[in-house]
């Protein structure tokens, strides 16, 4: 389904319209694949709008950056301002918020020192990714192993990591599945094209920790402290590839995905082959929050500035 439109983009310090955030074929990032970005989402609660985690989004893109050597020029705060900005001036809620940040149009060749670092922040209506709340989805383990360490940072949120993504998620889609789980170079679970992954086994919440080339997520960091909050035993460990099997429930968790349960894998139910009850309490209290149904007691929602604007929603 193709993009809807918004209004403005903010881009270098200034909101431009939507058309004329363009870029020049010869940019440094179509050739090379040299950005950064992240996903967020903005919920509408009754109080009114606010973004998921302002913050420790851009933080992370701040942290991408750095990796990547990418010098963005703007502090966390003004990066956070700025999407309070773009949001406000289209007044598009919910929504998807995608900061951005890219080499553009300088030198040619792999060398990107010479080529002007861009900065862009969209948003625009979005609705589910994998499917609706108590519905889940069927994976199936992907054949194409994720980055190994050492070779492209999976750490970083960068374009050209999301190209192992889209091998990952192709091949899903042809074999008829919703989404692929690829196993790290050690052949441990490591996460979803664009998700991380949770496995609920004898009593225990468990997902893989960073060293197997898992993104730190934002709502993979949510969903821990909810579990703490419920009460239900965390622990980041190495997962097997065969636990996805035999383990009572699993579920997906991203800013795209939010909290997805999956049905099965590889053709094998996972417990009753629904959505289990603990992802569904997990799901419920996350819901909850970002809805304005109860308290947003860990401060995760950041406030919209909204002025005259009615929102477009989705």
């Amino acid at each position: 389904m193709a993009i809807q439109k918004s209004e403005n983009i903010w881009h270098n310090g200034r909101l431009i319209p939507w058309d004329e955030a363009t870029i020049h074929v010869m940019s440094h990032v179509v050739h090379y694949g040299s950005s950064v970005f992240e996903g967020i989402r903005c919920y509408a609660p009754p109080s009114g709008p606010a973004i998921f985690r302002a913050h420790e989004h851009i933080q992370r893109l701040l942290d991408s950056a750095k990796v990547y050597r990418i010098d963005i020029g703007y502090t966390r705060q003004q990066l956070v301002n700025a999407m309070l900005e773009t949001v406000g001036s289209n007044g598009v809620w919910p929504c998807y918020v995608r900061p951005i940040v890219l080499r553009g149009y300088g030198e040619a060749g792999v060398n990107p020192f010479n080529s002007p670092i861009e900065v862009y922040i969209i948003n625009y209506p979005w609705g589910k990714y994998l499917g609706g709340e108590g519905e889940g989805c069927d994976a199936c383990v992907s054949s194409w192993t994720r980055i190994a360490p050492n070779t492209l940072p999976a750490m970083s949120k960068s374009g050209a990591n999301y190209m192992n993504s889209q091998l990952i998620k192709m091949e899903a889609i042809v074999n008829g599945f919703a989404e692929g789980i690829a196993l790290d170079v050690n052949g441990f679970v490591s996460e979803g094209s664009g998700e991380n992954v949770f496995v609920y086994h004898r009593d225990k919440l468990i997902t893989a920790p960073l060293g197997n080339s898992v993104l730190p997520g934002i709502t993979r960091d949510s969903v821990l402290q909810i579990a703490r909050d419920l009460g239900i035993t965390v622990q980041e460990q190495m997962i097997p590839r065969e636990m996805l099997y035999i383990c009572d429930e699993a579920f997906f968790t991203g800013t795209a995905a939010e909290i997805t349960g999956i049905r099965s894998v590889d053709k094998i139910k996972l417990g009753k082959g629904a959505v289990g009850p603990i992802t569904k309490a997990i799901q419920r209290e996350f819901y909850a929050i970002v809805r304005g149904e109860k308290p947003d007691r860990h401060g995760w929602l950041t406030p919209v500035p909204v002025h005259a604007k009615q929102p477009v929603g989705v």
